[in-house]
């Protein structure tokens, strides 16, 4: 499962954008999760800008709730990005500055109510018989994509999920020597939880089906840990997920972190 530098630089980045979000009704009534603001732009976008900022741009968005929010936003990417001066009688705008994205996106809508196993197994057709990344559209972190990568490259795994140590709500991961050896349910203690940032090879799609019950962090996770076949990369430094209400809040007091996840490393 060695992946050669040049099939790395070509590795899409799979995002799972089309939970209700139904933790943050405040901002869901009226937009899709990813798309809620911090620090003045779509979660969403951060998430985007942290692997852009390693050269990986091409990315495959999930969609499912209010997905055609997300469609607009990126069609009118530029107006929503830049300044511009606009002649109303002729039509002609002319934009003061442009951004430097570069993003190659593509949009595939994976069901309103498919769970996250079913959304990946379902962007298959996109990704093909490569490797690719995966990460929740609610994630945002400092981590470095290049070592991560090359984690996973080393320890030849299906699977790598980035690991992160903390008191949280979410499921619990035990590893020996950077192999996972359980995933166990939601438990209110300190430990290594799922953050997201995944490396999958092709494989993985074997765990998986078009069930749209199928979740992704129950069955699948817990077969790849069996299997002996899911690595944990451990982060140590900044993570958050904009789960609730005060999560945006916090996230958005913190506005000098939220710029530097954009600077690879």
């Amino acid at each position: 499962m060695h992946m050669e530098g040049l099939v790395i630089q070509k590795m899409k980045v799979v995002i799972l954008c089309g939970g209700m979000g139904q933790r943050m009704r405040e901002y869901t009534d009226a937009v899709p999760k990813p798309l809620v603001s911090i620090c003045g732009k779509p979660m969403l976008w951060h998430i985007m800008k942290i692997y852009s900022s390693y050269g990986f741009n091409d990315f495959v968005l999930l969609l499912g709730y209010k997905g055609e929010k997300i469609k607009q936003y990126f069609l009118n990417y530029k107006l929503n990005t830049n300044n511009f001066t606009l002649e109303t009688d002729s039509g002609k705008i002319e934009m003061w500055d442009s951004a430097n994205d570069r993003f190659k996106i593509t949009f595939l809508d994976t069901g309103l109510k498919s769970m996250t196993g079913c959304r990946i197994k379902k962007a298959q057709q996109v990704i093909g018989h490569k490797p690719f990344m995966l990460t929740y559209g609610d994630g945002l972190s400092d981590i470095n994509i290049n070592k991560l990568i090359e984690f996973h490259s080393k320890k030849e795994r299906i699977a790598t999920v980035t690991g992160i140590n903390k008191k949280s709500q979410y499921g619990i991961l035990k590893a020996h020597e950077g192999i996972a050896t359980s995933f166990g349910e939601k438990q209110d203690y300190i430990g290594t939880i799922n953050g997201g940032f995944f490396v999958l090879q092709p494989e993985v799609f074997n765990y998986l089906n078009e069930d749209e019950g199928c979740v992704f962090e129950d069955e699948p996770i817990k077969k790849l840990v069996q299997d002996g076949e899911l690595a944990v990369y451990i982060h140590d430094g900044f993570w958050a997920s904009a789960d609730t209400q005060s999560d945006v809040l916090e996230l958005n007091k913190r506005c000098k972190d939220i710029e530097n996840l954009r600077k690879a490393r």
